[in-house]
């Protein structure tokens, strides 16, 4: 397979900005690009949809420990949100990972899409997401959202491979904290589940045809070119997610898990 490194560096970038703004990682951005690049380029028969997520999954990483590490240095990384809900989210992971490689394709790409579905209809109905957090000091996490939730996280977002962020942005969120500081720690809780899911999927046994550069699921000529685009663009657009008002940050959000799930469907 001929993999089209300009449209990936080109989507890389965006990749960076997503993450940067988001804390989305890459998933929701590299899964629909991999997989239509696969299903459109690859040998009759490969199993885009897992090569998609598992490629997704590398890729968040590298993405998503470069981010924490530019959003700790700005001291938007509260320590007391992050942990011990990582170990949970890290246990969950390793089941979904487990999961999302004994699901056929055509089920993950339906449940990827119910998934943002469902999220975007959650931010917008419920109260707490769109509105700019009233309260001075945001609530802590209970122990039944740190564990039942954590492992929640980590199993839905290792199985779609996208990262906990559209999981723990609004849950952050209805906690009282700004959109900057709620994207800025999804990054660090997508951490334990790019870890467990990459694992898994390198050492996963593809039951289809298989191109050069793979690991497992794993194309790692892709992972490399959207790692080119998305390393240096995190790097430049660390700093604007403070800048952007509130609302209008929340927002974005919606309106790019729209765009994603319009891309999915089509």
């Amino acid at each position: 397979m001929q993999t089209p490194y300009l449209l990936l560096l080109l989507f890389g970038c965006l990749t960076g900005i997503t993450t940067a703004l988001f804390g989305f990682g890459g998933g929701f951005v590299t899964v629909p690009v991999v997989y239509a690049l696969w299903n459109t380029t690859a040998h009759p028969g490969t199993d885009a949809m897992h090569v998609a997520v598992a490629t997704s999954t590398a890729v968040m990483v590298v993405n998503s420990l470069f981010a924490t590490l530019t959003q700790w240095r700005q001291g938007r990384i509260r320590q007391e949100y992050i942990w011990p809900m990582a170990a949970f989210v890290l246990a969950g992971a390793v089941a979904g990972s487990l999961v999302a490689t004994r699901t056929g394709e055509t089920t993950l790409r339906a449940l990827f899409t119910v998934y943002l579905l469902a999220t975007i209809a959650d931010s917008l109905l419920r109260k707490g997401f769109l509105t700019a957090p009233q309260t001075r000091e945001p609530r802590p996490l209970s122990r039944p959202v740190t564990t039942l939730g954590g492992i929640a996280i980590g199993t839905v977002a290792a199985c779609l491979g996208v990262g906990g962020s559209v999981m723990t942005v609004p849950l952050l969120r209805r906690r009282g904290l700004p959109m900057a500081e709620a994207t800025a720690m999804a990054n660090p809780l997508s951490v334990p589940v790019a870890v467990v899911g990459t694992a898994v999927y390198a050492l996963a046994v593809p039951t289809q045809h298989t191109g050069p550069g793979q690991l497992g699921h794993i194309d790692l000529i892709a992972c490399a070119a959207l790692l080119a685009g998305s390393l240096p663009t995190i790097a430049l657009a660390r700093r604007t997610a403070a800048r952007v008002p509130d609302r209008i940050h929340s927002l974005a959000y919606i309106a790019l898990l729209a765009v994603v799930t319009l891309v999915m469907v089509i």
